[in-house]
């Protein structure tokens, strides 16, 4: 038996208590500007679970984070006008027919990645996040995954590629970068991912390397890196 034979079992169980860390919403407000006017609610899908296929090389630090535990995420397409190219979550807005925004991130899941809803177990729903700049209340669904299926771009002109990567290939300070974006006169930072996924290094940055950093602080899952090691966005 090995030390980390529990670690699903450990990293599920942290990852339920961030349904209840109110200093997420303090983290949100501290780097998101309030959506100034009425919001329009979406709803996100970051699914967790354990790898059947190639587990990470690196050794995370963090006990729970054992070398197969994985997200969900996808690649948009790179035709769309929006986000074009980007590594987002499964995801989008709530429309009339949902239920509630659980119900929501789970059929944009489906519609997305085709999985099989009824294999995620919902461990509950974080504090929402605005996004000022699109006008839209996000709110995080978290899930595990008990029953994995098969992920694949359902519209490929939507996504481009479907993927599970491992957590602890997004821990890994050899991996960890600040991502650096100048507009007109003006400079925006923020946390960045670099993986190997689907045939092709890709960036995470944004929105979802915003989520995923909180996330791994609160969960002090987190390992020391260097934010000196700069990547400029075109």
């Amino acid at each position: 038996m090995t030390p980390r034979d529990d670690a699903p079992a450990t990293a599920r169980a942290q990852l339920a208590a961030l349904v209840d860390d109110a200093g997420l919403a303090e983290r949100w407000a501290s780097v998101r500007e309030p959506v100034d006017g009425e919001a329009r609610e979406a709803a996100v899908l970051i699914l967790f679970g354990v790898l059947d296929g190639l587990p990470s090389d690196h050794a995370a630090q963090a006990s729970a984070v054992s070398r197969d535990l994985d997200v969900l995420l996808l690649a948009r397409a790179a035709t769309l006008r929006s986000h074009a190219g980007q590594i987002a979550f499964p995801g989008g807005r709530v429309e009339d027919g949902d239920g509630d925004l659980i119900e929501a991130a789970l059929r944009e899941a489906y519609e997305e990645t085709g999985l099989d809803p009824t294999g995620v177990d919902v461990l509950g729903t974080l504090q929402a996040i605005p996004l000022a700049y699109s006008r839209h209340l996000v709110t995080p669904v978290l899930g595990w995954w008990s029953r994995p299926s098969a992920v694949r771009p359902v519209d490929v002109a939507e996504s481009s590629a479907v993927f599970r990567t491992p957590v602890a290939d997004l821990l890994d300070p050899a991996n960890r970068r600040t991502t650096v974006l100048r507009r007109d006169g003006e400079e925006w930072r923020g946390p960045g991912f670099v993986v190997h996924a689907a045939g092709a290094e890709r960036l995470v940055w944004g929105f979802t390397a915003l989520v995923l950093d909180t996330m791994f602080d609160r969960l002090g899952w987190t390992e020391p890196w260097d934010p000196a090691r700069e990547i400029d966005l075109p």
